[in-house]
């Protein structure tokens, strides 16, 4: 089973790699790598922490015969530049703006999966005549207060940067509901990767921004005023289903949807029908 899903998230990967070649920029000073493809109505994937574009390989074929998609490696990850700053979600965002202004982009409908949702979230706020429309997907950015948690510590948080393969075991059997992605070998290829794209640096800095307890976005989502759609999996174990319901209530007019067998990262995990519920939302007028 696991190599049946590898073999199926290569081709995956492989078809997109043929229609979307890796394109360059340069922000602050920085090389910021990006693939894009199809055309029409612009459409900004923003991955999440730890994360690349790769997180995004099975949802763009699905876009890109209606849409001009653009998947960029954020700054401090993937292929991207990492310099060592002190991270934080403004960062991103001040990045994003950046690039839409580099890359020619006026207007956009942003879908952001956990981190990446938070930046999207922040990038409305900061910029809603730059915004279409928003898809959070298992999004970060409230504070443990607004969800009546207890506040959080650093040995709370360092999971999200493993150094282990035991500890990177532990880390996928959050974020994926399926047993199988927390699979020893599974743990032992994730492990890999994660030291191949040396962005353990980036992950700590912002664990230090999530402690400081910089850009969330508690009170603030009343003002976004961007149509919005919360695609969550029911089974998330990083960030509770729970958080999704708040941010419904929080954003104006937001609709959800709700995926059966899914952790935090459905659009992996459950790419078929996320990717039939972001198209739906995206071509609705």
């Amino acid at each position: 089973m696991l190599s049946r899903i590898a073999l199926l998230c290569t081709l995956a990967a492989t078809a997109w790699a043929q229609d979307a070649a890796t394109k360059q920029v340069e922000i602050y000073g920085q090389k910021i790598y990006y693939q894009e493809a199809g055309s029409g109505p612009d459409v900004i994937l923003l991955h999440g922490l730890g994360a690349d574009r790769s997180a995004w390989a099975a949802t763009v074929p699905a876009l890109a015969a209606k849409y001009h998609v653009y998947v960029p490696d954020q700054v401090g990850f993937g292929q991207s530049d990492k310099p060592a700053i002190d991270y934080r979600v403004g960062t991103l965002v001040d990045f994003l703006d950046a690039f839409c202004k580099k890359v020619g982009i006026a207007k956009a409908s942003l879908v952001g999966n956990s981190m990446g949702g938070w930046v999207a979230m922040d990038f409305a706020l900061a910029h809603p005549e730059k915004v279409n429309r928003l898809v959070l997907v298992d999004s970060a950015g409230y504070s443990s207060k607004r969800m009546g948690g207890q506040p959080l510590t650093r040995e709370m948080l360092q999971g999200l940067n493993p150094s282990t393969v035991a500890g990177e075991k532990q880390l996928m059997a959050l974020v994926f509901h399926n047993k199988i992605y927390s699979s020893d070998q599974f743990a032992e290829q994730a492990f890999t990767t994660h030291l191949r794209k040396n962005d353990s640096y980036t992950i700590d800095r912002f664990i230090d921004s999530i402690l400081r307890g910089e850009d969330v976005v508690d009170g603030r989502l009343g003002a976004i005023k961007a149509p919005t759609l919360i695609v969550w999996g029911r089974d998330d174990a990083l960030v509770p289903l729970a958080a999704g319901k708040a941010l419904a209530e929080d954003i104006p007019g937001a609709a959800s949807v709700i995926l059966d067998g899914c952790g935090h990262v459905p659009q992996v995990e459950c790419a078929a029908p996320f990717n039939a519920a972001l198209l739906k939302y995206l071509g609705a007028e």
